[in-house]
């Protein structure tokens, strides 16, 4: 399977799921150059959403991905989506990992005071902040996530030194 987040995310944005793309995918949409291989989202707490989730989940013929093992098919409504934190899935377009509380975040509403919305082929998504992303991988210390923190950390400085510096600065 050739994974393609641009498809995860309009399946998930046609069926109205209120959510913020976080970790790698929302890393490289921001200027990252550490590629990756799936799409993370943090959706809104609400029973609704994760009902709407559910359906796109659904279209997406989504399978729990567990190493080692084949994915396997999975029963899901709003409120068995809601029951779990985390959701590693596979997909017809690629990983999608869902995380209701992301490492060193309080999840969605704080994850959305400072998310930035993008356009990506026609599809608008929320992306967590590159500051949250750094605070989020820093906090789950994994080895992957300690390996791409010093690449995110000089990406956000040159950010903010971007911004400090104004519209009309030489550059």
């Amino acid at each position: 399977m050739t994974f393609n987040g641009h498809a995860i995310l309009e399946v998930l944005t046609r069926y109205g799921v209120d959510f913020i793309v976080i970790g790698g995918f929302a890393a490289v949409a921001q200027g990252s150059p550490i590629p990756t291989n799936d799409v993370d989202i943090t959706p809104e707490r609400d029973r609704g959403n994760f009902a709407r989730l559910s359906a796109a989940l659904t279209e997406l013929d989504a399978k729990v991905r567990a190493e080692g093992l084949d994915p396997m098919q999975f029963a899901h409504d709003a409120d068995s989506l809601a029951a779990v934190q985390i959701w590693n899935l596979t997909t017809t377009y690629g990983d999608l990992d869902i995380s209701v509380m992301p490492s060193g975040t309080r999840g969605y509403e704080d994850l959305r005071r400072d998310a930035v919305e993008i356009e990506i082929r026609g599809v608008r998504v929320l992306l967590a902040s590159l500051a949250d992303i750094v605070r989020s991988k820093d906090a789950a210390g994994r080895d992957k996530d300690r390996r791409a923190l010093p690449v995110l950390r000089e990406l956000l400085a040159r950010q903010t030194r971007a911004r400090a510096a104004g519209p009309d600065a030489p550059g």
